[in-house]
């Protein structure tokens, strides 16, 4: 079977068998929420973005429940459960992708991986039979014993392993039948087997999450930040929505559709850290179908997109710029239906009111402007 890159039919077996006993979580470092999303949700999601054409998910039998919630949310993923050991886990993921031509195999715990990535390593086994991430050793790494240094190593020549691993399927699973013992990696079952193994190079983020520290490491290495500003003109005869919460006052914000300001600067804020067209692109004001409309449904659509393009929200922080009303007592509330809109968190938005001193439109009660700033991880 071809895949539509025109290499043979690529298999994801993503090893997800893991108990997250060094990052003291007391469950699967998988099911971690980053956000409100699962970091292998952001696992599958590149792997869904890239040329493999079936994913097979090796478990523990007791997160069964779990990870089948997230894997319905993708198509073509079946479950395989894990053996005592990381090799025969590789093994149950082997003989459940049946014949295909190139098994990718890889960590659960890596949910930075990129889709040009894993393309790079299906590329590689396709061309040369093996495609394994790798990047260079950053520190000197010494051979110790009974902490004392026996031996330096050539840095020049060490590099770290990651996965992907990527392999001709009638190879590996010949290298895994012959493999006595247990290994850390493909690569040194396909090596000991007789084979040559190529490199294809890594990225520094797809860090592999094993401890606390690294629950916070890999995101922010990959992450883009962007900005939203709006103002609009306050007019009588309109209700004053801000954040999807309607505040009392004797005027309201004039506007194509409800014209909430703030929602209007969140939602462009994500959709600039995404590198999307604005709001006035995706929902122009000529359009019918929008007049009065709630502004909730364009923070709903901004943030379908950049889920869609495997960004997830980092944090957002906003703020109101308006004389008058006093809008402190209004503020949770605004939150909690931003945060609901967004699918994300109350803890991941933040939002401010200020005045302007009586300076300008919005000190001299004719508009109420807002701004925005959106964290995106990737």
């Amino acid at each position: 079977m071809k895949s539509c890159n025109g290499f043979p039919e690529a298999v994801a077996i993503i090893l997800c068998a893991g108990s997250g006993e060094r990052t003291n979580l007391g469950y699967n470092k998988i099911l971690y929420h980053m956000g409100k999303t699962p970091l292998l949700e952001l696992t599958l999601g590149a792997f869904s973005r890239s040329a493999v054409s079936r994913t097979v998910l090796v478990i523990n039998e007791r997160d069964e429940t779990q990870i089948r919630e997230i894997a319905d949310k993708f198509a073509n993923v079946t479950i395989a459960y894990g053996g005592d050991a990381r090799t025969d886990s590789v093994r149950n993921g082997l003989k459940a992708a049946a014949d295909c031509g190139i098994a990718v195999i890889h960590d659960g715990a890596r949910p930075f991986v990129s889709p040009a990535l894993i393309n790079a390593t299906i590329e590689s086994a396709a061309k040369f039979g093996s495609g394994i991430a790798a990047v260079p050793a950053t520190d000197t790494v010494k051979e110790c014993e009974a902490n004392v240094i026996t031996r330096g190593l050539d840095r020049s020549k060490l590099m770290c392993m990651q996965t992907p691993q990527s392999f001709d399927y009638k190879a590996i699973c010949a290298a895994y039948d012959s493999a006595q013992g247990s290994f850390t990696d493909d690569a040194a079952v396909w090596t000991n087997a007789g084979n040559i193994a190529r490199i294809v190079a890594g990225e520094y983020e797809n860090v592999k999450v094993t401890t606390p520290a690294d629950l916070f490491r890999g995101a922010p290495a990959r992450s883009k930040i962007g900005l939203g500003f709006d103002v609009h003109k306050l007019v009588p005869d309109r209700k004053l929505v801000l954040g999807g919460v309607t505040v009392p006052h004797c005027k309201g914000l004039l506007g194509h559709s409800d014209a909430d300001a703030l929602a209007h600067a969140i939602t462009d804020s994500i959709l600039s850290a995404a590198g999307l067209p604005d709001i006035g692109v995706l929902f122009p004001d000529t359009d019918p179908s929008t007049e009065g409309i709630s502004s909730m449904v364009f923070l709903k659509d901004a943030v379908r997109r950049i889920t869609e393009l495997g960004y997830i929200i980092g944090n957002i922080s906003a703020v109101i710029m308006a004389q008058k009303p006093k809008l402190a007592p209004h503020i949770e509330a605004m939150r909690q239906t931003l945060a609901e809109a967004a699918n994300i968190r109350i803890s991941q938005i933040n939002v401010s009111a200020t005045t302007t001193e009586t300076l300008g439109i919005t000190g001299e009660e004719k508009g109420i402007a807002a701004s925005a700033t959106c964290l995106l991880f990737y």
